[in-house]
């Protein structure tokens, strides 16, 4: 069975950094590629970066530049560091394969809250 536990989120300032993590367990995680999802209330949830075993990345427009995704397969763990956040930021994220060969059971995520 494979576990995903996020982690790193919280309350910070317009403009402020958050770090996110998450571990991967139950997973062949080398051969997968990852990727970071979020979802706020009333919207369907959207991926805003993935990357692939090999650390190839890939950005939506909205966070190209603001956001690195980066992977140690050796923890098994995902990682998200947004910069430059903005109150549109404001989310549950999660994460999760990209989707194109469908989704492991998702995990709590974790709120990120972008405000003054």
């Amino acid at each position: 069975q494979v576990r995903l536990v996020e982690s790193g989120g919280g309350l910070v300032q317009p403009g402020g950094s958050l770090r996110l993590s998450c571990v991967v367990s139950g997973s062949i995680f080398s051969m997968v590629v990852m990727g970071w999802h979020r979802q706020t209330p009333g919207k369907q949830r959207e991926l805003v970066t993935s990357i692939t075993p090999a650390g190839r990345t890939n950005y939506a427009d909205s966070v190209k530049g603001r956001f690195t995704i980066s992977r140690n397969n050796t923890k098994t763990t995902v990682y998200l560091q947004m910069n430059s956040l903005e109150p549109e930021d404001t989310a549950v994220y999660y994460c999760n394969t990209e989707g194109r060969a469908g989704y492991y059971p998702w995990g709590q995520g974790t709120q990120v809250t972008v405000s003054s």
